[in-house]
């Protein structure tokens, strides 16, 4: 999912299922790991609310995760995302990802076969560092180091900038 997904001039469902076929309860699960469900209650058409072209009548974060439905919708084996929560609110960006963190440390139910993805997530954001495995910190567009955040808060001199400046106090 980009940090600037597209929509399509169609109904909110339209964009997340693309043409799709998925189940009532897959899609619920889908909207609900993307934190849209209170959004949907407040829209007077719910999922059936034409987002106009592009999106336009959704707010940045709404568009963000809507796309991101669309992403969780497939159950891919590697979920990508490129800034995902940058227009988000702190609040919104913290259950999207308690939500999405605790649905991979729950197994999955017997008789399904869901497979755990691997996420690959460019952010500038904490939470989402705060939860990797391993981090790869980028400096002038050259790999600077490798490592657990707390190995590279420590001893990278980059991460430690980058920890301390004021837009990563979100």
């Amino acid at each position: 999912t980009p940090q600037v997904p597209r929509l399509f001039s169609a109904s909110l469902l339209d964009n997340i299922l693309l043409g799709a076929n998925a189940a009532r309860g897959e899609l619920q699960r889908a909207i609900y790991l993307a934190v849209l469900e209170e959004d949907l209650a407040a829209m007077g058409d719910g999922l059936h609310t034409i987002v106009g072209p592009k999106g336009v009548r959704l707010s940045g974060g709404q568009i963000q995760r809507a796309a991101a439905a669309r992403m969780f919708l497939r159950r891919p084996d590697l979920l990508v995302f490129d800034d995902l929560s940058s227009a988000l609110d702190v609040e919104t960006e913290a259950r999207m990802w308690e939500r999405l963190l605790g649905s991979l440390a729950r197994p999955p139910r017997e008789g399904t076969d869901l497979s755990i993805p691997t996420f690959l997530v460019v952010s500038h954001r904490r939470l989402p560092l705060q939860s990797a495995d391993r981090i790869i910190v980028l400096k002038n567009g050259r790999i600077d180091a490798i490592g657990k955040l707390e190995e590279l808060l420590k001893h990278n001199a980059e991460m430690q900038h980058l920890w301390r400046a004021d837009t990563w106090a979100r």
